[in-house]
């Protein structure tokens, strides 16, 4: 899915969006949506703390942010929801009707367009990673994100994103094999490297819209995330 999952799947004509994964905001519609996570070429030259708060995103190394939660803690929020399923129009679960009354839904909507409605049925995979980080406590480590293109960039703007699985790291995905960010087509968090060329993962929103421990091929990673967790 090279668009933001919620308009690509329901078909809505934003203009934003017909570029793909191109991100072309102005830095003024980056002021003003709080969102650096789809930064134009010329936000890249930021520094990275400048672009973290235009994302809307206070980055982990501020007091009022002191990194306080593990790798293992979120995982294990994350292994709690293995079984939630959406219902039959894809939608009615916590991870979606959270996301569509956050702060953040606001945001992404002034970035991409729709309404906080088309959240509650759209596909909600990085909505449940999301969720994830805001329960535990995480979300400044984690960020949040409807869009797993856009939440993958985020990552990438705080050097935070590379090849390597950790337990904790949240993982993108492309189908075709490709290592594109712009490819990325689905998202998950990293329990365990199985050092076979496969990666266990717990995921929302796989198989048949439920949350899932699935094992993954390397081949179809694009790469991961790293939140900042304590030790």
């Amino acid at each position: 899915m090279a668009k933001h999952p919620i308009f690509a799947a329901h078909k809505i004509n934003v203009a934003r969006l017909a570029l793909g994964a191109t991100i072309l905001a102005s830095a003024a519609t980056a002021h003003v949506t709080g969102t650096a996570i789809a930064a134009t070429a010329n936000a890249d030259k930021q520094p990275v703390a400048s672009k973290a708060e235009h994302a809307g995103i206070k980055t982990a190394t501020t007091d009022e942010n002191k990194i306080n939660v593990t790798a293992a803690q979120v995982l294990a929020l994350a292994k709690s929801q293995v079984g939630t399923s959406e219902n039959a129009a894809g939608g009615g679960t916590k991870y979606q009707q959270w996301y569509a009354n956050s702060q953040r839904a606001a945001e992404t909507i002034a970035r991409d367009g729709g309404s906080r409605a088309e959240y509650l049925n759209a596909p909600w995979c990085a909505m449940f990673i999301s969720w994830v980080g805001e329960q535990t406590g995480a979300r400044p480590q984690i960020g949040w994100d409807a869009w797993t293109v856009a939440h993958a960039k985020w990552f990438k703007a705080n050097n935070r994103f590379g090849t390597v699985a950790k337990p904790g790291a949240v993982v993108y995905f492309s189908w075709s094999g490709s290592k594109d960010i712009s490819d990325i087509n689905h998202v998950g968090f990293v329990v365990k490297d199985n050092q076979d060329g496969t990666v266990s993962t717990v995921e929302g929103n796989t198989g048949n819209g439920k949350v899932e421990e699935r094992v993954r091929p390397k081949s179809q990673i694009v790469g991961y995330g790293y939140p900042e967790y304590a030790a």
